[in-house]
């Protein structure tokens, strides 16, 4: 099994939930995050005041899948979160050892 964590656009999760809803992904777990790249922040203007946000706000989506289908949801993610503009984010894969579910104590793929 693999985890597939992405941190995203805020304005591209329901994007990235369809397509994952597509490919036939049952659960996903979405995380609010702040963070900064390439961008470095950016500079806003309140009440005529200027200020420095260093942190940019980010989704962050994690979803465990078989190890055939973490490259196919990584590629869904990337197309659904892309805006083609600096900040569109990251997708990564790790191993995951076991998963259980909590309700019923199944584990392996019984328990996605």
């Amino acid at each position: 099994m693999r985890l597939v964590t992405a941190v995203i656009k805020p304005h591209r999760l329901d994007a990235v939930k369809d397509a994952l809803r597509e490919k036939g992904i049952g659960g996903l777990t979405v995380t609010e995050a702040r963070g900064f790249g390439r961008q470095a922040g950016h500079t806003e203007v309140y009440r005529g005041a200027e200020y420095t946000v260093a942190f940019v706000p980010k989704i962050k989506v994690e979803v465990v899948v078989e190890d055939g289908d973490a490259s196919g949801v990584a590629t869904a993610i990337m197309d659904a979160a892309r805006t083609d503009k600096i900040g569109d984010g990251k997708v990564w894969i790790l191993p995951v050892e076991e998963v259980f579910r909590v309700r019923t104590g199944e584990a392996g793929a019984d328990a996605l």
